[in-house]
């Protein structure tokens, strides 16, 4: 049980829904295995759709919140591409963002400007997926209400006012021309500490640092009752051997850094200082200008962190949480209108909550078939309806006649109906089932161990107990690895105790007396019937096309004895 109060493509919001996993095996059963190969060639995608598949609820408001939101994505291609490009970006951002950097070393002014930068890609990101959503054509309730939640997150994170404080923050590098220092001196006139006065736009004039001094000194009117700078200095370099260092230290700044005509920093910055050096120091005094500048913003730089990585949750966490959930609808998308145009018919499935009639299926067909077929026009569609009167089918027809094919397409109807896909058929109307049991046998799926009597009974047993009427059960010669008389002896107790449940059932099988018992387990029952289903047969020829009907035959020996090629005709023939 999963319950989720978030947004999600998967469910509308607020709602508390009940989950069952499908067993491992039955998607393999099934043949939706091929389906999900073919979908990507991320191993990762891959195993994303396998498992939204397998997660099944009977919810039919679920599945049509699903429908709708596939609609959508199969109908307007380039939203599926601009989405796409979009996640790729957002991957990268995730990949090699510093947002959720929390170590406690000193964060400087090039950490500060650099998450700036990054929050600024995150503003566009949420930017350009609400212009994605904007596309008038999209109808369905789960992509226009994600468009308001996206809406929403944006206005109450104020991006439009951030987005604006970080256009007149950023600038070039090439602005940058300056850095003034003030220099604290002792009694001596030593340097004592050193602090950041401002970063200009403008560079110093050169001039005779000797002169300037003397003329700073010669009278004291000339001396400074504050530090406050009104412009009036001239600049002479110190050390040119340490102008290497300065220039490393702007190239690394100006990328990054925000700038004023005026000081950048107040006042309180600039009493900020550090000490330099033991001795005069004053020659070394540029090897710690990054180290001042990066004292002075670390607490800064702390405190906006937090208020950062909030921002950024609010532009890729919820955003990116949903990327998955697109993934699955956009992969689906483009395998499913491939089949499409491929000549293959799909449809809209209709999720109804009428337990009357839970499932009618007109001209379905296998996927899998389909999808290895050259010419799909020669599918051969059929029709089958579940109700109170056919709630269990039990199926007969001759060997490689098609039943193993037909019970599977059933199933997969409900995996790809229930996971809001479109589904192989001309018309599909059904009530969601809560989960789905397949029990096919070892001579058909040779990953399972079920050549004893006693594995298939076990296994049996495990699935009747944990279905109920809402479930719905693949059975592909069940107990045929015993002798007839045991096998059918324990499939029709099986099949009497499956119509007490009134579970949705198909059994394949070659005990064709099973099926000619079908009206008899009907009189039994107390509500839910039996009906005899047969793989039909014309002039001798096999059409795959199924109709209710007492079995064509009796003859389990004679299917048998064909499937392993020991009839007289075959093993004469060495066919």
């Amino acid at each position: 049980m999963n319950q989720n109060t978030g947004f999600s493509l998967m469910h509308p919001v607020g709602t508390d829904i009940k989950y069952r996993r499908l067993p491992d095996h039955v998607m393999h059963d099934l043949g939706l295995e091929a389906f999900c190969q073919a979908l990507s060639s991320d191993a990762a995608e891959r195993r994303l759709v396998t498992n939204i598949l397998s997660q099944i609820t009977d919810d039919a408001d679920v599945a049509a919140y699903r429908r709708q939101i596939f609609a959508d994505i199969i109908r307007l291609p380039e939203l599926r591409k601009n989405m796409m490009e979009l996640f790729d970006k957002i991957q990268f951002m995730k990949d090699f963002s510093t947002m959720h950097k929390t170590s406690d070393e000193e964060l400087g002014l090039w950490h500060l400007f650099h998450r700036l930068d990054e929050l600024d890609s995150y503003i566009r990101t949420v930017e350009t997926m609400r212009d994605c959503l904007s596309d008038e054509r999209i109808q369905s309730e789960g992509l226009t209400s994600l468009r308001q939640h996206i809406t929403k997150l944006y206005e109450d994170a104020c991006f439009a006012e951030m987005k604006k404080d970080i256009s007149a923050l950023k600038i070039k590098a090439s602005d940058v021309q300056s850095v003034t220092l003030g220099i604290n001196v002792n009694e001596r006139f030593e340097a004592v500490s050193v602090g950041l006065v401002s970063v200009n736009r403008k560079p110093f004039k050169k001039s005779g640092i000797v002169s300037n001094f003397a003329d700073a000194i010669a009278s004291k009117d000339k001396l400074r009752d504050t530090a406050d700078w009104d412009g009036d200095m001239h600049y002479q370099l110190i050390d040119k051997e340490n102008n290497a260092n300065v220039s490393s230290f702007i190239e690394k700044l100006g990328g990054f850094t925000a700038l004023r005509s005026n000081a950048f920093v107040d006042g309180q910055i600039r009493s900020t200082v550090v000490r330099t050096p033991e001795g005069d120091g004053t020659s070394n005094s540029t090897f710690y200008l990054e180290t001042i500048i990066n004292k002075m913003l670390s607490s800064l730089v702390k405190k906006l962190r937090d208020t950062l990585t909030k921002y950024a949750n609010v532009a890729i966490v919820n955003v990116s949480g949903l990327v998955p959930e697109f993934i699955y609808y956009i992969r689906c998308a483009e395998l499913i209108g491939n089949l499409m145009e491929k000549g293959c018919v799909f449809c809209e499935a209709q999720p109804d909550a009428d337990e009357a009639v839970s499932m009618s299926a007109k001209g379905f067909y296998n996927l899998k078939l389909a999808m290895n077929m050259d010419n799909v026009s020669e599918i051969v569609p059929n029709d089958l309806t579940f109700d109170k009167e056919h709630t269990v089918y039990i199926l007969t027809g001759a060997n490689r006649g098609g039943k193993t094919t037909i019970t599977q397409a059933v199933g997969q109807l409900f995996v790809l109906a229930q996971g809001g896909l479109f589904v192989p058929a001309k018309s599909f109307r059904y009530v969601p089932c809560d989960c789905i049991y397949t029990h096919f046998p070892a001579d058909e799926d040779k990953t399972m161990d079920l050549g004893r009597l006693g594995e298939e009974c076990v296994r049996f047993k495990e699935m009747f107990s944990q279905s109920t009427g809402r479930s719905l059960l693949l059975l592909n010669e069940t107990f045929s690895t015993t002798s007839f008389e045991e096998g059918y002896y324990i499939a029709r107790d099986s099949v009497k105790a499956l119509l007490t449940k009134a579970v949705r059932t198909i059994y394949n099988t070659h005990m064709h007396k099973l099926g000619e018992d079908a009206e008899e387990f009907t009189r039994e029952s107390s509500g839910a019937g039996a009906a005899s289903l047969i793989m039909r047969t014309e002039d001798g020829k096999r059409s795959f096309k199924v109709a209710l009907a007492r079995p064509e035959g009796s003859s389990y020996a004679k299917d048998i004895a064909e499937k392993y090629g020991v009839t007289y005709d075959m093993l004469v023939s060495g066919s």
